[in-house]
């Protein structure tokens, strides 16, 4: 394992966790069938709307980094898990069309269909990333034979079971990831709301008890799943070079890479306070809780993504043929390929940059009713 692998484990770390931020989106459309209100829909709707397009950029900016720098991952989930991935994008593509679509003139299916689409999205999108992510650390049923490539006939060099991803959906574990990444979802977005939406006291009040009320469950899910991750095994390299399982792979990532592990208490305790700040009595709404709580979220997914990859661990485990599980070692591209690619990484702190300031401009007063009634509105 070199230091380019590193380093690009590390850059592909930070869009996962950037992309969980990002969800809010789509946590926000979950919030479109509870109101009745049709200035109120509009106004959550065209909030956004400003920002869907940063969500599904993200995605496929993810999608595409780790297929240059980790493309046997790229082959083995993307190829092999075709269903699972199949029904995110699917919910993506609903997503797109819905805002293109949902109040322009004379479009055929009318705005509750397009609502429908984008709770959809923001149900279901969530769920199958969580349980994607799920894979990451409890592993999927898949063989490595890389002699294939060599097979004119077939060279396939990644062989999936029969349900081609569908199983993950199945697994409790990754449901609970699944459901916890909703619930986050659902909790920065009312966050969110109170931060870029006026809409007099009665919806700051609402999205106050949406925040104490999602924001409970996903505690509880978090330190579920935290008891379930600190208890499972985790597959990792040997002093022999042999994948093997052991016992508590993650505990001994996060304290051997005591970095990771404060990064991870940092990031829970910018979440919690996010969210009980917010739920606290005061006079006024407190707006800043998105901040709090979306730092603390990319702090946290990033360390544990790194301590999914990181200390010669399997970041996708083979559950059923641990010698395929696949490393940043064995999956990586070439050294020149990633040499180049480090390279053109350092453009991205402009782009992140440009998104920055682009938001502040979106977000420079809250939006009201009044703006949404135009031409321009989703």
């Amino acid at each position: 394992m070199n230091e380019l692998q590193i380093y690009w484990w590390a850059i592909v770390s930070l869009l996962g966790a950037l992309l969980v931020f990002l969800l809010f989106v789509q946590g926000g459309q979950t919030y479109i069938g509870c109101v009745k209100n049709e200035q109120t829909r509009n106004l959550i709707v065209n909030s956004l709307g400003r920002k869907w397009e940063l969500t599904f950029t993200t995605l496929v900016v993810y999608g595409g980094a780790f297929f240059a720098s980790f493309p046997l991952f790229y082959s083995t989930s993307f190829g092999g898990a075709y269903w699972l991935w199949m029904l995110i994008l699917l919910s993506f593509i609903l997503q797109a069309v819905s805002y293109e679509f949902r109040r322009k003139p004379g479009n055929i299916f009318g705005e509750r269909v397009y609502d429908i689409f984008l709770m959809f999205n923001g149900c279901v999108g969530c769920v199958l990333l969580g349980v994607v992510v799920g894979t990451l650390f409890f592993g999927a049923d898949f063989s490595v034979t890389r002699g294939n490539l060599l097979d004119g006939s077939a060279p396939v060099i990644s062989q999936w079971n029969g349900s081609h991803g569908l199983e993950a959906i199945a697994s409790w574990r990754n449901l609970l990831l699944g459901f916890m990444v909703l619930f986050l979802a659902r909790t920065l977005a009312a966050l969110y709301f109170i931060n870029s939406i006026d809409d007099g006291a009665e919806f700051a009040a609402r999205m106050r008890k949406s925040v104490i009320v999602n924001g409970g469950i996903f505690v509880v899910l978090f330190l579920a799943f935290a008891a379930v991750l600190l208890t499972s095994s985790g597959y990792g390299v040997n002093e022999s070079g042999v994948i093997e399982k052991m016992p508590y792979k993650y505990v001994s990532n996060l304290t051997n890479l005591w970095w990771l592990g404060l990064m991870l208490l940092a990031g829970v305790l910018c979440v919690l306070w996010g969210i009980v700040r917010t739920a606290l009595p005061c006079k006024g709404v407190w707006r800043c809780g998105i901040w709090w709580t979306g730092i603390g979220t990319v702090l946290t997914v990033f360390a544990l993504l790194c301590a999914a990859g990181y200390n010669g661990t399997a970041y996708l485990p083979s559950v059923s043929d641990p010698s395929s599980s696949l490393t940043i070692a064995n999956s990586s591209s070439t050294h020149f390929t990633l040499k180049v690619m480090a390279w053109v990484s350092a453009f991205v702190p402009v782009v992140v940059a440009y998104i920055g300031y682009v938001w502040y401009k979106m977000n420079a007063r809250p939006l009201t009713t009044e703006e949404v009634e135009n031409d321009h509105s989703y």
